[in-house]
């Protein structure tokens, strides 16, 4: 039996769209998923965005044809993505908040100059997460932070993929 590798990319993923009316598109690494249903473009990703709102490191993600970085989650990996932004830079918040994240087995995704991106599964809690975020983030004046896949972007209303993993 042959062996797929699976091949590290990075695809562009639909992050919000310009005031020109051109998408604008994030970068996010992934791995090619083998055996795409139907020709689909199917990927499961490697970080938890920055920009992209609804997914997450881990999930698996198909690539909707003829419209330019929109996806459709396929499989949820349990993983929340926390996004934090911070106006003054985020080196030292970045050295204090991610022992926090990692004590929680969380990890840092990605990290820009003014943002961090972490990923954590749902399974630690949210109370427990936004404890350590609230305690980091919460007092700086300059700085936020925000699940990026757990609420509905156009309504605000909770997503609630986490109820069929948490109480199978």
């Amino acid at each position: 039996m042959e062996s797929i590798q699976r091949q590290t990319v990075l695809i562009d993923l639909l992050a919000g769209q310009h005031p020109n009316g051109k998408p604008v598109l994030e970068k996010v690494r992934a791995l090619a998923e083998p055996g795409a249903e139907s020709g689909k473009d199917a990927y499961c990703l490697l970080q938890s965005p920055l920009f992209v709102t609804g997914a997450a490191c881990g999930d698996i993600i198909d690539m909707l044809q003829n419209n330019p970085g929109r996806f459709r989650v396929r499989e949820r990996s349990g993983q929340l993505a926390v996004r934090v932004f911070c106006r003054d830079g985020v080196t030292q918040l970045e050295n204090e908040l991610t022992p926090a994240v990692e004590m929680l087995d969380g990890q840092l995704d990605v990290q820009s100059e003014r943002a961090l991106v972490y990923s954590i599964h749902v399974a630690v809690g949210f109370h427990e997460i936004e404890q350590v975020f609230d305690a980091h983030v919460g007092t700086l004046e300059n700085a936020t932070w925000s699940y990026g896949n757990v609420y509905d972007p156009e309504t605000g209303a909770p997503l609630e993929w986490w109820e069929d993993l948490l109480n199978p």
